[in-house]
């Protein structure tokens, strides 16, 4: 009998190949990161062939050393950046240009030609979206106007486009099948959220032929998106029938399967998620309505959603770009040098400011800047940074749902950094609890493809594997906590209207 499920983890940074036990344990894994592509200010790509090649390097390298056979394997779920947009040649195969990155910018003339022509409501109400530039529509729309023969190739049936999980799914399955959910599709701005299907009054204003969308399915599909090509990565044919983009997996991952749980992600980004059950809560305050899972044919569940663009590619960017640390795990130990950060503050708007502001026109600031403040007040702001984006996002959805949250469930990478997460604690003034299993955005996906196939029976057995690992509360005053977030306040006024 099949003992494990595994899950592909397709992420901004990197695509990792996850394997799970009945218990939900990890059994081994691989990870490779892919080339972040910046051809001018604003823009941000990947290239779609790397992250397919990067895809069935890490299946292999996991199943070789772990030494287990595809029989072993039940099923398969999937995760993955979810705005990220895709356009290939359904004949050849080959991606017509590099996928455009959910932290792109370079749409915002489209957006402001939507919003200028009226369209915005109708995005708001269909699709529980603002028009921005972070969304898949308008970058599909962007590449058929600026990629040399795409339109054309459209109008003729030739193209196919999606998201991550779709261009994985249909390499995976020898170009077989093309499909996505409702948590990908519903970050379009082209899905109806109370039907699940392409709306065609959305599709007509952002002039999107239907011929090129995928078919969309349940999250948890017992008949499957189709099997692994025998000649793939796996050699095998194994049935792919779990689907999630990444924050609405990990929000299965961390069981929060009742209205009023809520989830936070700190990733490349930082994303909040609140299920709010089967009804559609449409945001007064900057958060983005959409669907948080949908299991086989029972009714969708919808979530309210924060969404924060710089978190872990806050830390990269000290890293990489200004070159102040060698690595993230050294973040902590430098903050920790100092008891504050020294009065400074870091916005981190490098592609505008997403919730609860949706400010196409912000570009980063340091401000507050003295002789007294050091590299170590600088990387103890960027981690301040994400704490304070993390608060107006609660503070927006405390606001939208009426009930204040008092306890946060926290996964992602960066929550291995205590200092980061006792911090959080300080500056919502809530309780922040990390599971034992961390990576809460491949277990989802895990938990999705296995609860197709009955390898976990109901969402009552996930919830009941769910492990406390460690909990902070907050440790300083109120007068302090209201300080500091003025403080920040001031510094987010100073990122607007940068851009023309």
């Amino acid at each position: 009998m099949p003992q494990l499920i595994g899950a592909i983890d397709s992420g901004t940074t990197s695509t990792r190949f996850m394997l799970f036990d009945q218990t939900g344990a990890i059994v081994g894994f691989e990870q490779q990161e892919h080339k972040q592509i910046f051809p001018r200010s604003g823009w941000v790509e990947h290239d779609p062939l790397e992250i397919w090649q990067r895809t069935q390097n890490v299946i292999r390298a996991t199943l070789s050393k772990c030494g287990v056979h595809p029989d072993q394997i039940a099923a398969i779920g999937i995760t993955n950046q979810r705005e990220t947009a895709v356009i290939w040649d359904r004949n050849t195969g080959l991606p017509v240009c590099n996928a455009i990155v959910w932290q792109d910018t370079r749409t915002d003339l489209i957006c402001r030609r939507l919003e200028d022509a009226g369209h915005a409501p109708a995005f708001h109400q269909k699709a529980g979206l603002p028009l921005a530039t972070y969304f898949a529509g308008p970058k599909f729309r962007w590449i058929l106007e600026n990629v040399e023969g795409a339109q054309a190739a459209a109008d003729a049936g030739n193209l196919l486009c999606g998201t991550v999980d779709t261009w994985l799914i249909w390499q995976l399955t020898g170009a077989a099948v093309h499909v996505t959910d409702p948590t990908n599709a519903s970050r379009t701005m082209l899905m109806d959220l109370e039907s699940l299907a392409w709306d065609a009054e959305l599709l007509d204003i952002l002039a999107i032929p239907r011929s090129m969308l995928p078919e969309i399915r349940p999250s948890s599909e017992p008949a499957f998106y189709g099997m692994t090509a025998t000649d793939g990565p796996f050699g095998a044919a194994i049935p792919i029938c779990g689907n999630l983009g990444d924050q609405q997996a990990a929000t299965v991952g961390q069981t929060c399967f009742s209205p009023g749980e809520a989830k936070n992600t700190y990733g490349t980004g930082c994303f909040m998620i609140l299920n709010t059950g089967e009804e559609t809560v449409h945001s007064r305050n900057g958060l983005l309505t959409t669907v948080c899972y949908q299991m086989g044919q029972s009714p969708p569940v919808y979530a309210l959603e924060g969404s924060i663009a710089m978190a872990g590619a806050t830390v990269q960017w000290l890293r990489d770009e200004l070159q102040l640390i060698n690595s993230a795990a050294e973040t902590e130990e430098i903050a920790q040098s100092v008891a504050d950060s020294g009065g400074c503050f870091l916005v981190p708007a490098f592609s505008g400011l997403f919730a609860p502001h949706w400010r196409s026109d912000a570009r980063g600031v340091i401000v507050g800047l003295t002789r007294y403040v050091t590299r170590a007040h600088i990387v103890r702001a960027a981690l301040e940074s994400i704490c304070y984006q993390t608060r107006e996002v609660l503070e927006a959805m405390n606001a939208d749902s009426g009930v204040p949250l008092r306890q946060l469930k926290v996964d992602g990478g960066a929550t291995v950094n205590n200092l980061l997460m006792q911090m959080q604690a300080d500056i919502l003034g809530a309780t922040v609890i990390r599971p034992q299993i961390a990576e809460t955005t491949s277990l989802g996906a895990a938990y999705a493809a296995g609860l197709a196939v009955g390898f976990w029976p109901d969402l009552e057995t996930l919830r009941s594997q769910w492990r406390e690992d460690k909990v902070w509360r907050p440790q300083i005053d109120e007068s302090i906590r209201a300080h500091g977030y003025a403080g920040w306040q001031k510094a987010v006024e100073r990122t607007l209207d940068w851009v023309q």
